[in-house]
Order: C-alpha cells, then sequence, then structure tokens
C-alpha cells in the first residue's frame, strides 16, 4: 500500500499512525510518501513534489495499490507535473475521492486506466468512518469489483428520477471538481458514458449553477445515463436558514436532468456521506434506473476474472 498526499494534509500525526496501524493490523505493508508529512498552509507541499511523488508510487514494484492520505483542495495543481506514460506503463489500483476527483479524470484521459473512487487512507483510521465503509473497499481490491453496487445499510432507498436503462463506461466524481475541470486539458469526455456525480454542503443554487455549466459547454450533450450519489448536507437544513428559500436538491436534479432524456438514477451510497460505496470508474456498467441497480460489468483489476 503505497500512500500520497495529493490534496489537503494531515491535521494531527496520530491521523496518519492511526491509518497506518489499520492497514497493517489486516496483513498490509505501508510505504509513506515523501509529500504525506509535507504541509505547506492548506496543501501538503509544492505541486511539483506531490506530483513526482505519485508517479514514483505507481513506479515501485512494492507498491500494489496507491491510495490517495485525502480530499480537500489541490490535487489538481498536480496535473501539469504528473508523467502519465509512466503511469500508464505501471497500471494499478488507485483510490482516492471527493478532490482526487480531478485526478480520476485525468489519468483515465491520458493513461487510459481505470481508478477507484473510494475512500482515503486517513479514513481507514478514522473511528467515525464505519466498518462498512472499510471493508467494501477491502473487497473490492481484492478481486469483488464488479456486481451489483450496494445500497446504503442505514437507508435503501433509491430513485428513479428518470426511468431506463443504459450500458456504457462509468466516468465523473465529485460535481465540483467536474465543473472545474472545464476548457482545460483535463475536461472529461463523457461522450457515450454513464455520469455519476456527487458532492458536498453546496447550496442547491450552485449545484443548479454546475449543471447549467456543463449544460451549455456541451458536456451533457452525449451522456446516456446519470448516477447521483450522496448529495451530503446539500439540501436546506437548520444550521443553513438562509437556505430557505432556495430549491429542494431534488427539484434541481428534476429541472436539470430529466430533459436529458436518459435514465437517472439517484442517492446510491456514492460521496461524502456516511456510507461510501467504493466503486471503479472507467469501465462498463449497466444502469437499470427502473430496478434500482448500478451493475459494475467489467473488471477493473488485472487478474480479476
Amino acid at each position: 500500500m503505497g500512500v500520497v498526499a495529493t490534496s489537503t494534509p494531515w491535521y494531527n500525526r496520530s491521523e496518519v499512525l492511526r491509518a497506518v496501524a489499520w492497514w497493517e493490523a489486516r496483513g498490509y505493508r505501508v510505504k509513506l510518501g515523501e509529500s504525506v508529512w509535507q504541509r505547506t498552509d492548506h496543501v501538503a507541499g509544492d505541486p511539483k513534489t506531490r506530483a513526482r511523488d505519485l508517479v514514483r508510487m505507481f513506479q515501485d514494484p512494492e507498491v500494489d495499490v496507491v491510495q490517495c492520505l485525502q480530499g480537500g483542495y489541490g490535487a489538481a495543481q498536480l496535473l501539469p507535473f504528473l508523467d502519465f506514460e509512466a503511469v500508464a506503463a505501471n497500471p494499478k489500483p488507485f483510490v482516492g475521492y471527493s478532490d482526487i476527483t480531478a485526478l480520476h479524470v485525468a489519468i483515465l484521459k491520458e493513461a487510459g486506466l481505470a481508478t477507484f473512487y473510494g475512500p482515503g487512507f486517513l479514513a481507514m483510521g478514522d473511528p467515525e468512518r464505519g466498518d462498512w465503509t472499510k471493508e467494501r473497499l477491502l473487497r473490492v481490491l481484492r478481486g469483488e469489483s464488479t456486481g451489483e453496487v450496494p445500497r446504503d445499510p442505514d437507508d435503501p432507498y433509491v430513485r428513479a428520477i428518470r426511468g431506463g436503462q443504459a450500458a456504457a463506461p462509468l466516468v465523473g466524481g465529485c460535481l465540483w471538481l467536474l465543473q472545474h475541470a472545464i476548457g482545460t486539458p483535463w475536461q472529461p469526455d463523457l461522450e457515450g458514458c454513464i455520469l455519476f456525480f456527487e458532492d458536498v454542503d453546496t447550496p442547491t443554487t450552485h449545484l443548479e449553477a454546475h449543471l447549467v455549466q456543463l449544460h451549455q459547454a456541451g458536456m451533457l450533450d452525449g451522456v446516456v445515463g446519470v448516477v447521483v450519489g450522496h448529495m451530503e448536507k446539500c439540501d436546506w437544513r437548520e444550521d443553513r436558514p438562509e437556505w430557505a428559500r432556495m430549491p429542494s436538491l431534488e427539484d434541481v436534479l428534476e429541472q436539470q436532468l430529466e430533459p436529458l432524456g436518459v435514465p437517472v438514477l439517484y442517492k446510491l451510497p456514492l460521496g461524502h456521506g456516511k456510507h461510501l460505496a467504493t466503486i471503479p470508474l472507467g469501465v462498463t456498467a449497466t444502469l437499470d434506473a427502473d430496478a434500482g441497480t448500478l451493475t459494475i460489468e467489467q473488471a477493473a483489476l488485472r487478474g480479476e476474472p
């Protein structure tokens, strides 16, 4: 297990030590990259060091899996300095979510590699991150990357915003980061794909603006399906009274996504909620909005049947 800090650094050193202990207790060896102990204000050191560290983990024959320390902010800063040819020449599972979306879409576009939208390294030692999320990641890394994506164990309800079925590559991540990729060399190509997105602590008017920009940039013209994950703290709540006059989350999703004329499924445990079901990105999946299922069809790991 190789660990790289691509974005926000640790706050208390024990956050890192807890995660190391969690992996080691399960028989894994952990290699911490140079970037892990770097802190420069709000990011984990300069972007060139972080980019070099990431590439080295891909090139290191002792590392079988690369996991990002955590999200936050800063992953997009690495993109101009990454050696994507070196990454492509050394394929291995790459895990992270949220801000790591910038790396997921760039690695898929530049290196053609499937990656895993799953918890960061610090989450593995966090007592508030439940066992369901951690065990799901372990099962996926051990070869169970295909099959139906499980529903939230506490709230299995999902909703088809628009019915239908589609089978296509699954692409996406955090909506805020997808919107920030517009106009860059790493803007994702969603033509013929199932778009997956989630977000956190974002007012619905901002979510609406993100989706409007994706529409106007032409990025949604060719999508064949949409999977909306957990939109954590994005609806009105008592500690955000100023959001009371804003549209509801489902209103925004209906207004922006129904006109696409493709199947849309909402509320699988994918994102910043209590439970996060690790999924591969860049592989073929089947979306059946009528049945409320997303099924990963294509193996994302070498040697996986």
